[in-house]
């Protein structure tokens, strides 16, 4: 991403009363070391939270992203490691945050 030396201009800022938005999650995605996905919800609960809105957000991880919502030992089992769950804290703050965090039923299979 490059930066350039003007500020950004909004010509038409929006701001929301209530937000209702559903994340479907089936790859990771990075910007940087952080998941793409993830980094937009913590944006959208920041915006959320400057508008002093309500919301209802859902994050729905399958496929190949399904093993974000594992915990330690399960992680390390399913990706053959054992060093935990590295995504456990983002989640963690998302869902304390009022994200509700789902891992698809045919994943979790």
């Amino acid at each position: 991403m490059s930066t350039s030396g003007k500020p950004l201009h909004i010509d038409i800022p929006v701001t929301l009363k209530d937000v209702k938005t559903v994340f479907s999650i089936g790859a990771l995605a990075f910007e940087g070391d952080l998941p793409a996905s993830i980094f937009h919800m913590q944006l959208i609960k920041n915006d959320i939270a400057g508008w002093s809105a309500t919301s209802e957000i859902i994050a729905v991880f399958h496929t190949n992203a399904g093993h974000v919502t594992l915990h330690d030992t399960a992680y390390n089992a399913d990706r053959n490691i054992a060093t935990g769950n590295p995504y456990k804290d983002l989640i963690s703050d998302l869902q304390k945050r009022g994200v509700k965090v789902e891992l698809c039923g045919a994943t979790a299979k």
